[in-house]
């Protein structure tokens, strides 16, 4: 049977008039001027003529679970390129659907947000998400040709950011923890994939996604620091629990189904794979990847004030310590 094409979620938020325009934050209004002057066009910008190359891979290889493992050792070179093709559509088509998913929700915050500095710049976000979404479906399409589904895990954090009423939890959900793992990505796509065309692309949505940090990063301290202890919690309790959602729930099951892996042999990649991270056994790449977003993560909830004595307890339950710890340990 063939995956839905939509699904629907109840989300009611309030529509904030502001009837003052004139500026208020200088630096929300700096950032809006910076995203009026980078915008850039997926169509002109981006050379489409290259094509893939079919004795490489997309991702690096270093980055695909059984990487190292007996069953990497029994594939042939063809092999391997057909496992990182499908793994890397897997992994692109959740970023792509990531950036659809960015672009409602801050479709969302554009209502609900008070000021009109952080409306106006919420409404340029608005364009780049719709933009990223584009140029990643258009990759997608038209270079690699397979494109997969939405992961069970991530559309279950999906719909419950665009469900909440309140602009500081999405920005929390969305900029904080969705973003910061999604750029750790895009930073190794830029840097170290073997193809160009994907190199450009991560290069020029990994400018836009610096501003959208910075939203969060304006936005959010003021914000954290007049909320009430019970709500703070609340706050706390939700970015671990997304962060540890986003951790455990990515397991691209389809993509060895499609090069010819057993059920029995899937589900022995998934105890290997639970046991390099309990033993942080990572390679190279992996272990690049985690310590990028692991002390992203760390120092974004540092700085809007939201590592307190009990967020650091849950986050070394999920193996996330203070940024100079994690680069003692590696």
């Amino acid at each position: 049977m063939a995956q839905p094409q939509t699904h629907t979620i109840q989300a009611t938020v309030p529509a904030v008039f502001t009837q003052t325009l004139a500026v208020q934050d200088q630096d929300m209004r700096n950032l809006y001027e910076k995203a009026k002057r980078d915008q850039w066009n997926a169509s002109r910008d981006i050379d489409w003529s290259l094509d893939l190359d079919p004795q490489h891979g997309i991702l690096p290889d270093g980055l695909i679970d059984i990487y190292g493992t007996p069953y990497w050792e029994r594939l042939s070179p063809t092999q391997r390129n057909e496992l990182n093709r499908h793994f890397s559509a897997w992994r692109i088509s959740q970023l792509m659907y990531g950036e659809e998913f960015a672009l409602l929700v801050c479709s969302q915050i554009a209502n609900i947000v008070p000021g009109i500095d952080a409306k106006f710049f919420m409404a340029t976000q608005v364009v780049d998400e719709a933009r990223h979404a584009e140029v990643l479906a258009r990759y997608i399409h038209e270079k690699i040709g397979i494109v997969y589904p939405l992961t069970s895990s991530l559309k279950q954090l999906f719909d419950q950011i665009l469900s909440m009423p309140q602009w500081y939890l999405k920005t929390v959900g969305t900029q904080l923890v969705a973003e910061t793992l999604a750029v750790s990505l895009f930073r190794m796509l830029a840097d170290h994939s073997q193809e160009a065309t994907i190199r450009a692309i991560c290069k020029r949505i990994l400018a836009d996604e610096s501003r959208h940090m910075g939203f969060g990063m304006l936005s959010l301290p003021e914000q954290i620091a007049a909320l009430s202890e019970r709500e703070r919690r609340e706050v706390e309790d939700f970015a671990c629990e997304a962060a540890s959602g986003l951790l455990r729930g990515q397991f691209p099951r389809e993509a060895y189904e499609a090069v010819g892996f057993s059920t029995a042999d899937i589900e022995d990649i998934k105890r290997l794979r639970l046991e390099i991270a309990q033993k942080s056994e990572y390679v190279a790449f992996r272990k690049y990847f985690k310590k990028d977003f692991h002390a992203s993560l760390w120092n974004n909830l540092a700085r809007v004030g939201l590592l307190s004595d009990y967020t650091v307890e849950k986050l070394a339950a999920m193996g996330i310590t203070a940024p100079q710890q994690s680069a003692a340990a590696a």
